[in-house]
């Protein structure tokens, strides 16, 4: 089984063979991105700088969905729907690589089982739940979301 930056690897390759210009470009902007945040914080053990795990990969794709999301938004405010439609573009590209998102419900399950789990009470504790949920869903939903939620059930 091919660990995410080596789908990446190969999906480049699929793109250039098929002229998929939109496509190659922002598979080489994440590739780009983690070989910069393979360099930035290199490892404990310098000796495996050659890749990162998936979890650090999808951690560098949510960014860049974050990213975009702001951007469309930014772009809409500012009265310019042909950038926020290539912001959407490329975000659909990224999302092709983040696991299956969470339903609504599915949020709530988490997020009600890490505040039994951190016995938390009020929106002090919210720290603790969120460090908690946090392995659990990342990658499959907006951690904004979770944050919202959150302080709406300890509220």
């Amino acid at each position: 089984m091919l660990t995410l930056t080596q789908q990446l690897q190969e999906d480049m390759k699929t793109a250039m063979r098929a002229k998929a210009a939109d496509r190659l470009l922002v598979i080489r902007e994440i590739l780009s991105n983690i070989k910069k945040k393979l360099i930035d914080a290199p490892p404990a053990d310098a000796t495996n700088r050659t890749d990162l795990s998936d979890a650090d990969v999808l951690a560098v794709i949510e960014k860049m969905v974050k990213q975009r999301r702001d951007s469309i938004t930014q772009f809409i405010q500012g009265e310019r729907p042909e950038l926020a439609a290539k912001e959407q573009a490329e975000l659909d590209m990224l999302q092709h690589y983040l696991p299956i998102q969470l339903t609504a419900d599915e949020i709530t399950q988490h997020i009600k089982a890490a505040i039994s789990e951190a016995q938390a009470t009020s929106v002090k504790e919210m720290g603790k739940v969120m460090n908690i949920i946090r392995p659990k869903v990342q990658g499959r939903v907006d951690m904004a979301v979770v944050s919202q939620k959150i302080k709406e059930l300890l509220a």
